[in-house]
């Protein structure tokens, strides 16, 4: 079964509008993991927009031995004030996984994949530094993309493909949505052939995830933090988990 990944930033988001702790990183992750989902992801930015390193540290010690953590980030983004760079908290909490994202902070959120095979040559240290301390590495890639061999060769085990576009083109109408899929499929595709395991992730939600589930029936991991938690608003975090995980089952 595809795995679902609870992203908790929007929760991070909406604790900093008014300081303080409510709502409760850690209570949302323990909700979430009570609920049934496989695992928590967190990304932290440099510009402390959402999740902070005192979060990554904590979210750490609560999923360790009970679901997989993933930390999403910019390996290349260096430390600033309290961010004290991708490497560092992954060398602090050895996660399950670790995302590589090429985002910056003009970015309203992340909206590219990293430029393959261009980009292969900068990844390859920050890969073999980051694998001291986790056991997966991911990749973030453009649906359509297929050259993944050199990312293979270099040590990455997964890609995890940037679905705002599909779920952009579905939102637009159903032709469309089939000619985005076509890409998800291509590169989900390409990836399996070069030796990698598929994940998703970005602006999946209820509606769109069963027709990208069934096109990729292979897809190891969803992650999904937006929709999930805005759904959540209404209908509940658990009841929200548990519906999402019954798409994934199929």
């Amino acid at each position: 079964m595809t795995q679902l990944s609870v992203n908790l930033n929007k929760i991070a988001v909406l604790r900093n509008s008014r300081g303080g702790n409510e709502p409760s990183i850690e209570l949302a992750a323990r909700t979430c993991i009570a609920a049934g989902a496989q695992g928590i992801t967190v990304h932290p930015r440099p510009d402390l927009r959402h999740i902070r390193p005192q979060d990554v540290l904590q979210l750490a010690d609560l999923c360790h031995g009970k679901v997989e953590y993933n930390i999403e980030g910019n390996p290349f983004a260096p430390p600033r004030g309290l961010y004290p760079g991708l490497l560092a908290l992954v060398r602090a909490t050895r996660p399950a996984q670790v995302t590589l994202v090429p985002d910056g902070d003009a970015q309203l959120t992340s909206d590219h994949g990293f430029a393959l095979p261009g980009d292969l040559d900068k990844l390859q240290p920050v890969v073999a530094a980051l694998l001291a301390y986790t056991a997966r590495v991911s990749v973030f890639v453009d649906a359509g993309s297929v050259e993944f061999t050199g990312l293979a060769g270099i040590g990455v085990a997964r890609i995890e493909i940037y679905t705002g576009p599909y779920a952009e083109a579905c939102a637009r109408n159903p032709a469309d949505g089939r000619a985005a899929l076509a890409d998800c499929v291509r590169t989900a595709q390409a990836a399996r052939t070069a030796g990698l395991r598929v994940n998703a992730g970005h602006d999946l939600d209820q509606r769109n995830l069963p027709l990208l589930r069934r096109a990729v029936p292979d897809l190891a991991e969803v992650s999904i933090g937006h929709a999930l938690i805005s759904e959540a608003l209404y209908a509940g975090l658990t009841p929200t988990v548990h519906a999402y995980l019954t798409l994934l089952r199929g």
